[in-house]
């Protein structure tokens, strides 16, 4: 190894520490993560008990779902998951996804206990910045930023949806439909 090899391996290995030196300058933007609740895990707005299968409990929030305008994306005996669009404003989209999950009690097949998890993800539109190069023989190329016309949705936020009344009007839904549910019959194994 030369000499000139070893110090550039060396200048390699310091670029990392300058930039991370960068950060902690005055003025230099912080990542710190704010507005962080911890768990307490005393609430039972996620979870509710139901006196029936958990094919059927899952049927019944698959038609809750459905009935409030989501688009189910997932469904298995269960499990559900459904999403629905909003855009409170030109630039600004969210999606709001509910994820349910029933479990059978212990013991007993025909006792559930169905999870539920709503997931809210915030987006705006945004330019894309696109470039244009221009290459002369002999002098080399120059690039030049162009404005964009191309617009691109760029998430700015993911928060898990805490609002207790909301799941309770989720599960009162769901118990509405639980009378009328009728549990997907199981696939015969010997299809394909």
């Amino acid at each position: 190894m030369t000499i000139a090899t070893l110090g550039r391996s060396a200048a390699l290995a310091l670029v990392p520490l300058a930039l991370a030196a960068c950060t902690s300058l005055p003025g230099a933007k912080s990542t710190e993560l704010v507005d962080i609740q911890p768990e307490t895990f005393d609430s039972s707005a996620h979870s509710r008990h139901f006196a029936v299968s958990p094919a059927l409990a899952c049927e019944a929030a698959r038609r809750a779902l459905l009935s409030q305008g989501y688009v189910v994306t997932a469904t298995k005996p269960e499990q559900v998951s459904g999403r629905k669009y909003f855009q409170p404003a030109p630039e600004h989209h969210v999606q709001l996804e509910f994820r349910v999950v029933c479990a059978p009690e212990q013991g007993d097949s025909e006792r559930t206990v169905a999870f539920v998890s709503g997931l809210k993800e915030q987006y705006v539109v945004r330019k894309v910045k696109e470039s244009a190069s221009l290459g002369v023989g002999g002098f080399g190329s120059l690039s030049l930023p162009v404005e964009g016309g191309l617009d691109s949705l760029v998430k700015v936020a993911s928060t898990t949806v805490t609002d207790a009344k909301l799941y309770q009007r989720f599960f009162d839904r769901l118990d509405g439909y639980l009378s009328n549910a009728v549990p997907p019959e199981e696939p015969d194994p010997g299809e394909d």
